[in-house]
């Protein structure tokens, strides 16, 4: 693959990395997710395959994760499917943004960040801080 290829190309709706992402591909894996936020924190990456500024910040993230076991990470192709965004963004109340992370805790939208504040050390101060207060 080209230098440009490796940058910018490829089409897979689902990152291949060392996070175990799960993919939200209908409007029941979201109530799942957000049923499961009532438990522990999770964290959904808003992800354009077709931007070069989504891809980089995403493999920034998953370069950098190092929270297995602390929050559940779920993937979200805007693309393929836009309608969850969609409800992401009327259930939870914030608006939408490509490429965007928002961690949901007790079914609410607790943090979100975009474009170059996307960032794994923001999520570990907010697990920190979450363990400290469920402590």
């Amino acid at each position: 693959m080209s230098l440009f290829g490796s940058i910018f190309g490829g089409n897979a709706a689902e990152p291949s990395s060392n996070i175990n992402w799960i993919a939200l591909t209908d409007l029941k894996d979201l109530e799942s997710m957000i049923q499961e936020s009532f438990e522990h924190p999770v964290v959904v990456f808003k992800h354009s395959t077709r931007c070069s500024i989504s891809r980089m910040a995403l493999r920034q993230f998953e370069t950098d994760w190092n929270l297995d076991g602390k929050i559940t990470p779920y993937f979200l192709d805007l693309l393929e499917y836009r309608p969850i965004s969609n409800a992401i963004a009327e259930r939870l109340g914030v608006v939408h943004q490509s490429p965007q992370v928002i961690v949901i805790k007790a079914g609410q939208a607790v943090y979100d960040a975009s474009h170059e504040g996307i960032g794994v050390e923001a999520l570990q101060d907010f697990v920190s801080l979450d363990s400290k207060h469920s402590s």
